[in-house]
């Protein structure tokens, strides 16, 4: 995807929702009032391409590695893992290959000593077709590793993991490893496996009889469960290996593996000649990893390993253009107490503060004007941080207020509707724009809360037409339906939206489909009694002719202090159309919210056009939210509630939210449909992650590059793909947020 295009966040509860949703959205914050050119949109396996992309375009800046990664994608050897750990918060996307299995991991550095990853395998190469009771050869698996020690002059690092660690897959296994360097150049390994680790040359269990017995792996299980009672038990074996590293970019990699691949289930075992790997390794840049490697005497193997950490820019910073100063009042000036508004009217003043916010991207809306205070209300149309839009707006309120304003009040506005209001004194951002300490300072000294009414606010009309569209391609992957079967669907998007008031938006999106790869497009009936509403996903828009994505008109508003509300009627959806309701409860200085959403929907025909008759089903389904901001970058929600298929559970994610923008997320969803009827995963889960525009080019960019990548889209747990929820929509304008981003305030 070029770099150029406007790719804006999107909600994040779209990760939840429909098979296909947009890897990249534009304006749902409504902040530019842009429609975006371009809209990909994922699900597994496939898609993960893009986000490998995306990464291996930025790479890691700055500092080498002193671990390398693994065909499994944590730091390890070529197959075994060893005892290192990447970079705090480092972030790695690895692809690996071997004749007939690919494995593509993610893995995150959550603190300096648990790392945690997320794997998709392709295991064609074990067995073909898919056995009774399995969706697909596609395998999940997330791994654990938690490093105990840091290595000393005399002692080893040593690490405990826990690798596929839910129900029992080919991979699963545990390990304890212990990893010394020799000198600058040599890095050597010893461990002991259980599990898949365990079965070559494997002894009894030195843990003790009581943990001789291990169930291992059955294809047609429930699997997403967690297994915790197969965790080391059964036989252990050794495994080890050394890692020579001839400069900063070539290494060598001689590994003696524990893992047999021994036949299962009926499954033909990855062939196994001889228990020692070789590999060689090539980092031509910091945070790229390249390898090739010859496994068990038999396979030839490629990789590709690509970091980035929050931590370090890859664009640089600053590059976006540096405000004016502070225009500084004279003493005898800033001791008037009103101005001679004949003058300098009321007018000429939202004339002029019009124009120069505008060359900062920001729209003014608004502004009420007395003798010693301006209360401007805006739009942010281009810092990623409100704080960073906030210190641009009274920088040039500071150009052209009258002498006796000494009190500025910033409102920012959203999707039509003040979000936040911040309180700062004239005579303090005078004092501490170039003192030492003058961020904290004027951040303590700043007050916030809700926004006031509109009453004494004079509304300033958009310059911009109400119209606004755009054409662009989408490209659709679907691996998981359900049944198994790989779905591609490229072709063009057109999208559009009116804004008829500021806070009222009819927006929609057609799609034209000009290449489109159905294995089996008939869709599958699990079970007759739960409601296909998410498994018949690949149906939707077969007929090549153009498709409604979705039409709706969208209502924001605020019923009362501290409470926002949205209102959506329409085709909310590609596979659902109805009425879509939320209230939002959140004081701009508590880090606690809560949510209520409740929604009427009809399943719409799989053509895609305006009917509901071929599916004939109606569902009530809605949610009380929980949110809380820990802080540090800490978010977490609650949503407990009915889904689509008429099931009831509850959703819980908890996302890491870094100061220059990066979230690195992860979400489980639980419901009272039954683990036999729910299929392959059990229950939804996974990961998500996004990426600000700014970080890999160093200007002021309100845009992201997003993925979420889960278990399944199956038809438990199942939540409606609504746009515009209420809470990603102010949250980046209340106390918790502008706090987390305040040190951009005087850039």
């Amino acid at each position: 995807m070029p770099m150029g295009y406007r790719l804006m966040r999107f909600d994040k509860n779209l990760r939840k929702g429909v098979g296909g949703n947009a890897l990249s959205r534009c304006n749902v914050q409504g902040d530019s009032r842009e429609v975006c050119n371009t809209t990909i949109s994922r699900n597994v396996l496939m898609s993960t391409v893009a986000t490998v992309t995306m990464l291996a375009a930025g790479g890691a800046a700055g500092q080498d590695l002193t671990a390398t990664y693994s065909h499994f994608g944590t730091p390890g050897l070529l197959e075994m893992p060893t005892a290192q750990s990447a970079p705090e918060d480092a972030f790695a996307a690895t692809i690996a290959y071997t004749e007939g299995a690919t494995k593509v991991t993610f893995s995150f550095q959550a603190s300096e000593w648990l790392s945690a990853s997320f794997r998709f395998a392709n295991v064609e190469l074990f067995e073909e077709p898919p056995a009774a009771g399995t969706d697909s050869n596609v395998e999940r698996g997330f791994d654990l590793h938690y490093r105990l020690n840091d290595e000393t002059e005399y002692l080893p690092a040593v690490a405990v993991g826990l690798r596929d660690f839910l129900t029992p897959g080919r991979f699963q296994s545990e390990y304890v490893v212990a990893t010394k360097t020799v000198g600058d150049k040599l890095i050597v390994t010893a461990g002991l496996g259980w599990g898949a680790l365990g079965t070559h040359d494997g002894f009894d269990n030195p843990l003790g009889r009581s943990l001789a017995d291990r169930g291992g792996y059955d294809a047609a299980d429930t699997d997403g469960q967690l297994a915790s009672s197969d965790w080391f038990r059964g036989d252990a074996a050794f495994f080890g290996g050394l890692e020579y590293q001839f400069n900063d970019r070539w290494g060598a990699k001689l590994e003696y593996s524990s893992n047999a691949y021994p036949e299962v289930a009926g499954a033909v075992a990855l062939p196994v000649d001889s228990p020692y790997n070789y590999g060689l390794t090539y980092r031509p840049r910091p945070g790229v990893q390249l390898g090739l490697s010859y496994l068990y005497g038999s396979q030839l193997g490629i990789s590709g390993s690509f970091e980035l950490n929050p931590n370090e820019r890859a664009g640089g910073s600053g590059l976006e253009k540096a405000p004016p100063p502070i225009k500084v009042r004279a003493a005898d000036a800033r001791a008037a107490q009103s101005w001679d508004r004949e003058a300098l009217p009321d007018a000429a003043l939202r004339s002029a503060l019009r124009a120069l916010l505008k060359l900062e991207g920001l729209t003014l809306t608004g502004l009420e004007l007395t003798d010693r205070t301006a209360r401007v209300r805006y739009i942010n149309g281009r810092y990623r941080s409100d704080a960073q839009a906030a210190g641009r707006a009274a920088r040039m309120m500071t150009q052209l207020m009258p002498p006796s304003i000494e009190t500025f009040i910033l409102e920012s506005e959203r999707r039509g509707i003040p979000v936040s209001a911040i309180s700062i004194s004239r005579t303090d951002l005078e004092r501490l724009e170039n003192r030492a300490g003058g961020t904290e300072a004027i951040r303590q000294r700043s007050g916030f809360r809700d926004a006031s009414a509109d009453a004494g606010m004079v509304e300033i009309a958009p310059e911009s037409n109400a119209f606004a569209w755009g054409l662009g391609p989408y490209f659709r992957i679907d691996t998981n339906t359900g049944d198994g079967t790989v779905n591609v669907d490229a072709g063009l998007r057109l999208q559009g939206n009116y804004r008829i008031q500021p806070n009222l938006v009819l927006s929609g999106a057609i799609d034209q489909s000009l290449l489109k790869l159905d294995d089996d497009p008939s869709g599958i009936e699990r079970t007759p009694d739960i409601q296909n509403v998410r498994s018949d996903g690949n149906r939707y828009g077969n007929d090549g002719v153009p498709v409604l994505q979705n039409l709706s008109l969208t209502h924001f508003s605020r019923p009362g202090p501290d409470l926002y509300g949205r209102i959506s009627v329409g085709y909310l959806e590609r596979m659902f159309g109805g009425v879509s309701g939320e209230l939002l409860w959140k004081p701009v200085e508590s880090p606690f919210g809560l949510g209520l959403e409740l929604n009427h929907v009809a399943q719409r025909d799989s053509d895609m056009r305006f009917g509901f008759d071929e599916y004939d089903y109606e569902v009530t389904t809605g949610h009380l939210s929980a949110y809380y901001d820990f802080g540090n970058g800490y978010h977490t929600q609650l949503d407990v509630g009915r889904y689509l298929a008429g099931d009831w559970g509850a959703t819980i994610s908890l996302d890491r939210e870094f100061e220059n923008g990066w979230v690195i997320g992860a979400y489980v969803t639980q419901t009272d449909m039954s683990y036999d009827d729910f299929g392959s995963g059990s229950y939804n889960k996974g990961i998500s992650i996004s990426i600000p525009q700014d970080y890999f080019t160093g200007s002021a960019s309100r845009g992201s590059y997003d993925n979420s990548l889960g278990t399944r889209v199956g038809d438990g747990g199942a939540r409606l793909s609504v746009d515009g929820r209420l809470y990603d929509v102010v949250r980046g304008g209340h106390k918790a947020d502008l706090s987390d981003t305040w040190g951009r305030f005087w850039r």
